[in-house]
């Protein structure tokens, strides 16, 4: 079990964890030892989630949503196994939980009588400009 917050925790099964090599320095250890992690977390398939906490994290989550809805997460940031599975496991919840916050909803207002004034006394100046940019004798 995985705890995101009081409320809310995932079942074993909806993660899965593979390790493989990581990539750049680590000397002779870096070619034998698979330290860096992916950690694959079914988020189309989990009951647990609602459809639009889904939809959030679908757009938080960008290149790391798969095709089949899974949200995939690598780590190869230390050279030890357990670090960099603890990193995965900590970035999923810290996506999860910022998925969970509902945005506020936009109120629409009124532009207020001076803003369209001005907008309309900008919009006069900017067509006497053009006017002054005509040909001399094209006075009609």
């Amino acid at each position: 079990m995985l705890q995101i917050n009081e409320t809310l925790s995932l079942a074993d099964w909806e993660l899965s964890e593979s390790f493989m090599r990581a990539s750049g320095p680590g000397g002779q250890n870096v070619n034998k030892v698979s330290t860096a992690v992916e950690l694959r977390f079914e988020a189309e398939r989990s009951p647990h989630l609602t459809g639009p906490v889904k939809n959030r994290l679908k757009k938080l989550a960008g290149r790391r949503w798969t095709l089949e809805g899974a949200l995939v997460i690598q780590v190869e940031d230390t050279r030890s196994q357990a670090q960099n599975r603890e990193i995965a496991r900590e970035r999923l919840v810290e996506l999860i939980r910022a998925a969970l916050v509902v945005p506020k909803r936009r109120i629409a207002t009124k532009p207020t009588l001076g803003s369209q004034r001005r907008r309309i006394a900008s919009k006069t100046a900017r067509g006497e400009v053009k006017t002054l940019r005509g040909k001399i004798g094209d006075e009609e």
